[in-house]
């Protein structure tokens, strides 16, 4: 009788001490002091998410090497992809979102037709659920003839999808206190591909995205002549963080705390340039590159941006 009352009590200890080990591992699992960077939530199935559904708006500046594409997962489950890489790249982003729990894209977004933004927007539109398209529309004789431009718009033409040109003002998503804006392109015509991007303004709450696509400084120029709202609290730099974008004017209205800049390491276009660069950390911004930290993720609650550097890079 005495040893089964001592039994009893020795299981009941052992399961006290299990509790506390248990509660201690889910409360470091949450980490108590924010994300280490390169670590990323994790679903039941191994997969990388950004946080529940419901209380972040989570942004993926996904590294893709010399190119361009953006996750955007809103609060409310929603997906929207802006550009999609290189076609290098193609089957590995696919797989990459398939990964991420991504199974449609509510909202496409191809900022303008050149290979390092569109280039794995064929496999996108083939492999997944697609609901909005929209896409800059370009002159006849400006309109590319490459293989990565001709494929998407076979890709698209054989689900019957409708692309739909951007107008600066149009709100293309709202959903509660999550929004998406156009801001350009503002003119029907420009001399080079890279002014017809689309800009998008993310805004989450109180935190707003600027998205720029390969937008010049002739495009900066006209948004800030246009008085539209730039301010930001992250800028994802135009065209790779060229010279030719983020110009002193457009970087003082934009006004950002946090700068992403996409691009390949050791590129042969010398991106991102030095001036730009200067020009960031003479204004305070804090920077983040692609080519240095990876897939870089922002989580953000409407009151405050959460940064998660060193996920993985895509089909690296």
């Amino acid at each position: 009788m005495a040893y089964r009352k001592k039994q009893k009590y020795s299981l009941w200890v052992s399961l006290l001490i299990l509790a506390a080990i248990s509660a201690a591992m889910a409360f470091g699992s949450r980490g108590g002091t924010g994300m280490v960077a390169g670590s990323a939530p994790q679903s039941s199935s191994g997969a990388q998410l950004s946080g529940t559904e419901q209380d972040a708006t989570s942004v993926y500046f996904l590294d893709v090497g010399q190119g361009d594409s953006e996750l955007i997962r809103l609060k409310t489950g929603e997906n929207i992809l802006i550009d999609a890489g290189t076609p290098e790249t193609a089957q590995e982003l696919a797989d990459y979102l398939a990964d991420l729990g991504v199974s449609k894209i509510d909202c496409l977004v191809a900022t303008h037709p050149h290979a390092d933004h569109i280039g794995g927007m064929e496999q996108i539109v083939s492999r997944f659920e697609i609901g909005q398209i929209y896409m800059p529309r370009i002159p006849d004789s400006q309109i590319p003839t490459t293989a990565a431009y001709e494929k998407l718009l076979t890709a698209i033409d054989k689900k019957g999808l409708k692309i739909t040109a951007p107008k600066a003002g149009t709100v293309i998503v709202h959903n509660g206190d999550e929004k998406l804006e156009i801001l350009a392109p503002n003119s029907a015509k420009y001399d080079d591909l890279n002014s017809y991007s689309i800009v998008a303004m993310l805004t989450s709450g109180e935190k707003k995205f600027l998205f720029t696509g390969d937008a010049e400084s002739d495009s900066e120029k006209e948004m800030v002549a246009k008085g539209y709202d730039l301010r930001c609290d992250v800028l994802k730099c135009g065209h790779h963080g060229s010279s030719t974008s983020t110009s002193a004017a457009f970087l003082k209205a934009a006004n950002p705390k946090t700068a992403v800049i996409s691009c390949g390491l050791n590129n042969d276009y010398g991106h991102p340039h030095k001036e730009v660069i200067s020009r960031l950390q003479k204004a305070g911004v804090t920077i983040y590159r692609t080519d240095q930290q990876k897939t870089v993720l922002a989580q953000c609650d409407g009151k405050s941006i959460r940064f998660t550097t060193g996920l993985n890079s895509v089909g690296k």
